[in-house]
């Protein structure tokens, strides 16, 4: 089924009283997941929803909430790192602070992907144009992880324009099709779905 068939499909599912997400399946084959393991970042054309976005910066700023280093003892508690990860989308931080943010951080934030990376969360300078430019790149942008042979995510919500969910779909598939290690002999298939809804097997 093509994606446009697919999503008209989709959109005669009974109306909900929220607005559902469309979500985007990539069945993978021919993949170890413990030795291939990867991480992208995929461009979205076209914005989801708003993320909340915290920084570990060396000054406060007004742009973002913002955790200063004389701040981080209050998160030695794992209590008060759990709340702060469950709260925020991602982080950004300023490269001098990045050994600390690793120390204090680290064991929470990395195994859910919310570490500042170079690719998405790390400035040189605590500028408000890097700021601006990080947060505007972050609004756009969705990291991917491979924890099982099936990457999900939400690709747009159902009250979007068909083209701007599938200019998302072609741009994510993209993505990760460049980023696996055998290209396209490493998909399976791919899926669409509701929130609430059945998967619907597409082509791309």
């Amino acid at each position: 089924m093509k994606l446009k068939e697919a999503l008209a499909e989709l959109r005669k599912d009974k109306e909900r009283k929220f607005d559902q997400s469309v979500d985007l399946i990539i069945n993978l084959k021919g993949v170890d997941v413990k030795r291939d393991g990867f991480s992208t970042v995929a461009k979205i054309p076209n914005k989801i929803k708003e993320k909340k976005v915290c920084g570990f910066l060396k000054e406060k700023n007004p742009l973002i909430k913002t955790i200063t280093e004389v701040e981080f003892k209050k998160y030695s508690e794992k209590d008060a790192l759990k709340k702060l990860v469950k709260e925020y989308d991602y982080f950004i931080a300023i490269a001098g602070l990045m050994p600390k943010v690793a120390t204090t951080f680290g064991k929470v934030l990395g195994p859910v992907g919310k570490m500042p990376s170079p690719q998405l969360g790390i400035i040189t300078q605590e500028s408000e144009g890097q700021i601006k430019d990080m947060l505007d790149k972050i609004a756009t942008s969705l990291k991917i992880r491979l924890k099982e042979s099936s990457i999900k995510v939400s690709v747009g919500k159902i009250s979007m324009k068909d083209e701007q969910i599938i200019e998302n779909i072609e741009s994510i598939y993209k993505s990760v099709e460049s980023a696996l290690p055998k290209k396209k002999e490493n998909l399976k298939n791919v899926m669409i779905k509701l929130t609430m809804g059945k998967p619907l097997k597409v082509e791309l």
